[in-house]
């Protein structure tokens, strides 16, 4: 394999990659919402001056719950091409991929409220 071979298929990756995204933001409403959730969250770090400790928490969280609603999502459409129609196994496997989003999504908004309340709190007692 050349070189230029590498480095195209280094590219393609990247490519399906986004088009992955893509297509999980334009059919999974969840996905849209936790996305609006994390420029929120950037704007008002910004606006309230994290510190880079607290932007690395943020960010992780961040990620970690678009991560999961990912691959929540590739599972559902994984489980729905191989088994159509209602199957116990299926839904139990389905459940469980949304725990995961359950879970990433309470902890991050733990690490939320332990980043953002004091510092609104802060910013509230000088009003």
């Amino acid at each position: 394999m050349s070189e230029s071979s590498g480095q195209t298929n280094f590219v393609m990756c990247f490519a399906d990659a986004i088009r992955g995204i893509r297509s999980v933001f334009r059919s999974e409403r969840n996905f849209q919402i936790h996305l609006g959730a994390a420029v929120v969250a950037i704007v008002l770090g910004g606006v309230l001056g994290l510190s880079r400790g607290e932007w690395i928490a943020i960010i992780l969280s961040m990620g970690l719950v678009l991560m999961a609603e990912v691959l929540n999502t590739a599972i559902e459409y994984l489980a729905d091409a191989v088994h159509p129609e209602m199957d116990p196994g299926i839904r139990r496997t389905k459940d469980a991929a949304a725990g995961g989003v359950l879970i990433a999504s309470v902890a991050a908004a733990a690490v939320g409220a332990i980043v953002y309340f004091p510092k609104l709190w802060e910013w509230v007692s000088k009003i």
